[in-house]
């Protein structure tokens, strides 16, 4: 059975991690199927909007400490980040289609990070995430520390990193770590909802709009206020606009096509 598993209909990509007896955290193997699934997706013009989810009761627990004991299994720390984890982050915000991380339940460690690189970030109501390096002797990484205390402030990230506390969806909702989270009965079904919504959106728009945000982590006022304007004059010459005027003016819903 593949670590890694995909389906794609609708226009969505569906990618499920798929480790379910070990909570879904990454050994070697998994990490770099991981690596080409979000290639394949990145590069399948069919594909305009991309979940990641966990099979099982658990989103992903990170990194298996199996792999990392066993001296003929453990690749190196170095290798482990320079090559599993900080290329998935990488794809995940270099991809110029939304991705939506559907988080199913506890997000440990990486699985967390990887889960708040992601555009948006939904969670079952029995989901918790948890910055759990500390509880081990080791730091942050998977850009949590990038990440983390842009979406909720310095001084709780902070905290959740030291002190390694479990943050229910409830506390991630109201801290700003999410944009919301549901039900379990109904937690596959807004998952469908809102990857439908993106995946009928104007993709190159929402591509572009991914990449301002991502330069704004960087970009002083009038550096970010000069990409506006080039990538609004690009945005500007897609098929999708010339729909989405035309709709306005028709009084109808627009159909983008995503180019």
């Amino acid at each position: 059975m593949s670590s890694i598993v995909l389906k794609t209909e609708n226009n969505i990509a569906y990618i499920t991690l798929n480790r379910p007896e070990v909570f879904n955290s990454f050994n070697r193997e998994m990490a770099l199927l991981m690596q080409q699934t979000l290639d394949d997706c990145a590069n399948d013009t069919n594909v305009r909007a991309i979940v990641i989810t966990g099979a099982g009761k658990a989103f992903c627990a990170g990194q298996d400490l199996k792999e990392v004991t066993t001296p003929e299994l453990n690749p190196g720390f170095r290798k482990i980040l320079e090559e599993h984890y900080n290329p998935i982050i990488s794809r995940i915000r270099t991809i110029e289609k939304p991705i939506l991380a559907a988080v199913n339940g506890v997000a440990a460690g990486a699985g967390a990070n990887i889960a708040l690189a992601c555009d948006i970030v939904i969670a079952a109501e029995n989901a918790a995430f948890i910055q759990a390096f500390s509880k081990i002797g080791l730091v942050p990484d998977s850009a949590g520390t990038f990440f983390l205390p842009r979406l909720i402030g310095f001084q709780k990230a902070s905290a959740l990193m030291m002190l390694g506390d479990k943050v229910s969806a409830t506390e991630a909702l109201n801290l700003g770590m999410i944009y919301k989270f549901y039900p379990i009965a109904i937690f596959e079904e807004e998952i469908q909802k809102i990857a439908a919504t993106l995946a009928n959106m104007p993709t190159k728009a929402i591509g572009l709009t991914k990449k301002l945000l991502n330069e704004s982590l960087s970009n002083n006022l009038q550096q970010q206020l000069a990409l506006e304007s080039d990538l609004q004059i690009e945005a500007s010459s897609s098929n999708d606009y010339q729909e989405g005027v035309n709709a306005f003016m028709e009084k109808r819903m627009p159909e983008f096509k995503g180019n």
